[in-house]
């Protein structure tokens, strides 16, 4: 597995898709989708910014933006 080296360090905010989404490449609903995010599903913030939140979900740990509005907390 690859490595990355990063300046600092993120703790990921815990959240669950609250409503179906899609995880996409870039922020922006035009960018490509990478999966489709079931209501239920975990997914692990790491930024939250100008409506779209980055971070990685679904079962396979994809990382990517969904819209902040489609989270919501865990249960």
């Amino acid at each position: 597995m690859g490595r990355v080296i990063a300046s600092h360090y993120a703790e990921p905010v815990a959240k669950a898709v609250a409503t179906a989404t899609v995880l996409r490449a870039e922020a922006g609903a035009d960018s490509p989708a990478v999966a489709e995010l079931a209501p239920g599903e975990p997914f692990e913030m790491l930024d939250n910014s100008l409506g779209w939140a980055w971070g990685y979900g679904g079962p396979r740990r994809l990382v990517g933006y969904v819209r902040s509005d489609a989270l919501g907390t865990v249960a």
